[in-house]
């Protein structure tokens, strides 16, 4: 097995008007095993095209991921949904990417636009053949993988952003891959990038998507892991055998808290280097510890990259916030969230006399509770997560 990661991220937008989106996103895997991801698009919009494309997803996703030939499977479909009376065509397409071994992509499409594949920033030509099952005609490919390799799938509702108002004939696939490429950067995760193309596509329809769009985006990387430390151990004693640990941990290191900053500067023999720049008015400034990555406030910034977090998983509309911005906060989540794909918490359980101020409503509970739900968050975002407490 190599070094390589996949991270995968979506973002869909409803038709004006709909409560429920007629496309379907369906992923089993990724990270170091086999991926699966599908994308399938109901006919039209609203409840039905929403129930098709679910079906037609994971129906795709269960027999796929579990080795079951693509005839079966697009016979399987073609049995289950029945085909439009009046226009003659599918109820859903659907595109399907396969990663094995993370070692070779295999892509699968039906009426969707085609995929689009990104590698170094630039777009990949890669090979397609075609064969027809049950009636449909099938895109196939088949190429191996390398690092910083993009995977873009859309429906075709990204297609037709903009027609008839912002433009003539809609975003085309070459305009969305031009798009992507002059927005590239090397560290943007999968779903800061399906974020920034399906903003557009919503830039383009006004507001309003006449037209259920969805962007799923698969991303290639090498692992990098990070390792957070918050609060000092709850046995004095324990200093030590926590420092070691963590200074001997692979991967990047973020210190938070005050007193945990101290421990870690006697650790080190380094003074802590107070910054006075506050970059946002609610974050407590960073300061500088030599051999350490980054170090932050403890609680009120971890509590502020939660909330970046569990909007992440939404529609992340405070990505541009985050991606920006120079506040511990912003650097710890662009870290986590873009950067990070093994995240070790190391956290200690002393009680901090700063909290015991009845006023002040935080204690050792609350930061636990912080931490698993931010681990929470991170486990959702495809992150490999250890939670070790002292």
């Amino acid at each position: 097995m190599n070094n390589l990661w996949i991270e995968t991220g979506y973002i869909s937008l409803n038709h004006v008007g709909e409560t429920l989106c007629g496309d379907k996103v369906e992923i089993s895997g990724g990270g170091t095993e086999d991926l699966t991801l599908v994308l399938a698009d109901g006919l039209g919009s609203g409840v039905k095209a929403n129930i098709l494309s679910t079906l037609t997803s994971k129906i795709l996703c269960t027999m796929i991921s579990g080795g079951i030939p693509l005839e079966e499977c697009v016979s399987t479909i073609a049995a289950t949904l029945p085909v439009c009376s009046v226009r003659q065509v599918a109820y859903s397409t659907f595109t399907i990417l396969r990663i094995l071994k993370n070692q070779t992509a295999h892509i699968i499409q039906f009426d969707n636009p085609a995929t689009i594949v990104l590698r170094h920033g630039e777009l990949f030509e890669y090979p397609r053949t075609t064969r027809v099952i049950s009636g449909k005609t099938i895109w196939e490919s088949t190429f191996p993988i390398e690092a910083d390799d993009v995977f873009i799938a859309m429906s075709d509702g990204a297609e037709w952003a903009g027609v008839g108002m912002t433009m003539n004939f809609g975003w085309t696939r070459d305009s969305i891959a031009d798009f992507a490429i002059g927005n590239y950067l090397p560290d943007s995760s999968a779903k800061s990038i399906a974020s920034l193309i399906s903003d557009e596509c919503n830039r383009l329809y006004g507001g309003r998507p006449g037209d259920d769009t969805t962007i799923a985006v698969a991303r290639v990387c090498n692992r990098h892991a990070v390792n957070l430390l918050v609060g000092p151990p709850e046995n004095k004693a324990d200093d030590l055998r926590l420092m070691e640990q963590f200074f001997q941990s692979e991967g990047s290191r973020i210190v938070c808290g005050g007193t945990t900053s101290q421990v870690v500067s006697r650790y080190l023999n380094a003074p802590i280097e107070a910054s006075l720049e506050y970059f946002d008015p609610e974050v407590p400034p960073i300061c500088h510890i030599k051999g350490v990555d980054l170090t932050t406030e403890g609680v009120i910034t971890l509590a502020r990259v939660l909330t970046y977090a569990q909007d992440y998983l939404d529609q992340a509309h405070l990505s541009n916030v985050w991606q920006m911005q120079k506040d511990g906060a912003s650097l710890i989540a662009r870290e986590l969230f873009e950067k990070a794909t093994d995240v070790h918490f190391f956290v200690g359980r002393a009680i901090n006399p700063a909290h015991q101020n009845p006023n002040l409503p935080i204690n050792f509970a609350i930061k636990q509770q912080l931490i698993t739900n931010l681990a929470h968050c991170l486990e959702k975002m495809g992150k490999h997560i250890t939670l070790t407490y002292y």
